[in-house]
């Protein structure tokens, strides 16, 4: 009558639940590279995040827009003052020049975001393992007290 007792699953200690997930010496310097204070950034890191951010304002898009405006309208309409008539081929250097300056800064600002958010990511799956594993080891206690309770119970139900 009594059913069979499922093999126990070997329990973890918290020691060993410590050793697989990160320590707190990791998880410091974790965080600390995830939220490295400007202070710590080269000149060149600052710099690419400066462009980064003044070029997809839009207080930018706005001025270079107008700015776009007025190149093309003064070399329309502007007899004497024409130094590029269409098909504005310093306008399109211009622009071209601007655009291969402008995307390798913005990459590499996006290269350390990508790599904030890849430390940011490591640390929260470090977290969710920490929390997983705790779980199953309270639920293995849980079974075997459940199992301790129906053991007492069967062991009263005999005795009657």
């Amino acid at each position: 009558m009594d059913k069979p007792v499922k093999p126990q699953k070997k329990l973890l200690t918290k020691n060993e639940i410590k050793k697989k997930v990160v320590t707190e010496d990791q998880k410091k310097k974790v965080l600390d590279t995830i939220m490295r204070s400007p202070r710590q950034r080269t000149f060149g890191q600052k710099a690419s995040d400066w462009v980064t951010r003044w070029f997809g304002s839009w207080t930018f898009l706005i001025i270079f827009f107008f700015f776009m405006a007025v190149w093309i309208a003064i070399n329309i309409h502007m007899v004497n003052l024409r130094w590029d008539p269409y098909p504005f081929i310093l306008f399109n250097l211009v622009l071209s020049c601007l655009a291969a300056i402008q995307a390798p800064i913005i990459l590499m600002s996006q290269n350390r975001q990508t790599e904030r958010d890849r430390l940011r990511a490591e640390q929260n799956y470090r977290v969710d393992k920490k929390a997983e594993l705790e779980i199953e080891d309270m639920q293995r206690d849980l079974e075997i007290i459940k199992q301790l309770i129906r053991d007492i119970k069967n062991s009263k139900n005999a005795k009657k």
